[in-house]
């Protein structure tokens, strides 16, 4: 799960000596990160969808041997369109590699309480990877070039082929349930088709390309409706999709990463582009978000297991809505003391969401398929997120004219108070009250 959130980030650091060593310009190094985006997210919901079926251990082996070759490939590129090519072979591997995890975790902990305490764990780990990219990034890059961002990855992925295969134990595939190959495909088609009009939208405003990206997806989105209603084995049962628990869980996920993700985005842009920073002082700047979100997540698992996820749920939106709402107060000369309020409730907001949002996912989905829940819940993130770095950077403009976008940067922080509002009224309204999921978990027992 590291490895996986690790290199979401971990690159960026190492972009401007790619560009160089490769030739390669602005395009082609936004796309060396963006290939990585774009199938990952395009893939998640398949990567789920095939471990149920497959076993989540052998697709967890599957993904990481997958994982090891495209690092290796992305380490010996000799020019940027090989380099793109390997970082899309690394998002279809961690598409399969991250629901996976989770299921892994749901299964080998079925009882709830002990459940969301591993849960929290999951998404403490996953929260380190967010702060240690850049630091990884600009040590390794330092000291050993641009590959060794992607060759350090070699001796992870070989330790955790090994001990997967010691530790984990096999589990038993869904059976009865056939691969939904055109669900498959046409899911896969609607995401990259999504997240490459978010992307590029966001890069270049809107064009010819991100107009026929979006037509594809809603296209692709109706023809793959009308196949999930009359398929007699869909890959995402439309009867799930009328459960309200599963739904609110799954959208407040999508709010929580739209903002979250966002939010980091345009913050890292005002600290270095408005305020000048260097990159390394901004990443130590940035702690006050990030150390909560990695702290709090394992204690709010026990949180979870001893009151369900609503309770953290509700604390961590109202934290997340204060903290955003810090935000207006911002000038292009503010002090750091007026920042930090900002990113400590945002961080402990997340902090308090993530393991909280996913259990109560993995609760309301079905529990023979974990799988298909947790590719639905890290669709719902991953796509989420990449929506919110284009929509937040569209409101902020550029930080060479920093009133213009300390401007941008109000309005992102308003819109953010709204949305983490709406999301802890969705949480009232679908996800359970503890006694109604103690009351569920036992008809369910009986």
């Amino acid at each position: 799960m590291f490895l996986v959130q690790l290199d979401v980030t971990v690159v960026n650091v190492a972009l401007p000596h790619i560009g160089t060593a490769l030739h390669s310009g602005l395009a082609g190094m936004q796309w060396v990160v963006d290939s990585y985006t774009v199938i990952l997210a395009a893939f998640l919901l398949l990567g789920g969808v095939v471990g149920d079926r497959l076993g989540h251990r052998t697709v967890v082996l599957t993904g990481l041997g997958l994982f090891g070759v495209a690092s290796l490939l992305c380490g010996l590129a000799p020019g940027t369109a090989t380099l793109v090519g390997a970082r899309a072979l690394q998002g279809l591997a961690a598409a399969l590699l991250l629901p996976s995890t989770l299921a892994v975790v749901n299964t080998t902990f079925p009882e709830r309480a002990e459940q969301a305490r591993a849960l929290g764990i999951w998404a403490g780990v996953s929260a380190l990877a967010l702060p240690a990219g850049p630091l990884l990034g600009g040590v390794l890059v330092t000291a050993a070039g641009w590959r060794a961002v992607f060759l350090i990855n070699l001796p992870v992925v070989a330790v955790a082929l090994y001990l997967t295969q010691k530790l984990v134990s096999k589990d038993r595939p869904a059976r009865g349930h056939r691969l939904d190959a055109i669900g498959a495909i046409g899911t896969a088609v609607v995401l990259t088709a999504l997240v490459y009009c978010v992307i590029t939208t966001g890069h270049a405003g809107v064009s010819s390309s991100t107009l026929w990206s979006a037509l594809v997806a809603i296209g692709a989105a109706v023809a793959l409706a009308l196949w999930e209603r009359r398929t007699p084995d869909p890959m995402l049962p439309p009867a799930l999709l009328r459960k309200a628990d599963f739904v609110g869980a799954n959208v407040v996920a999508a709010i929580m990463n739209f903002v979250g993700i966002g939010a980091v985005f345009v913050i890292t842009l005002y600290l270095q582009g408005v305020q000048h920073h260097d990159p390394l002082t901004a990443g130590a700047m940035l702690l006050p978000l990030f150390l909560p979100l990695a702290v709090c997540a394992p204690l709010t698992g026990r949180l979870a297991a001893r009151y369900g996820p609503r309770p953290p749920m509700l604390g961590g939106l109202v934290l997340g809505a204060v903290g955003a709402a810090f935000l207006p107060l911002i000038g292009p000369d503010s002090s750091y003391l007026v920042l930090a309020p900002a990113l400590l409730g945002i961080g402990l907001g997340m902090g308090l969401l993530t393991p909280s949002v996913v259990a109560a996912a993995l609760q309301a989905g079905p529990p023979e398929r974990p799988g298909l829940s947790s590719g639905v819940n890290n669709t719902a993130r991953q796509a989420a997120g990449a929506l919110g770095i284009a929509v937040f950077g569209a409101m902020v403009h550029d930080p060479s004219a920093p009133a213009d976008f300390t401007s941008g940067l109000h309005l992102v922080g308003m819109l953010s108070v709204a949305l983490w509002l709406i999301a802890a009224a969705l949480t009232l309204l679908t996800v359970p009250r503890p006694a109604e999921l103690r009351d569920r978990t036992g008809s369910h027992a009986e």
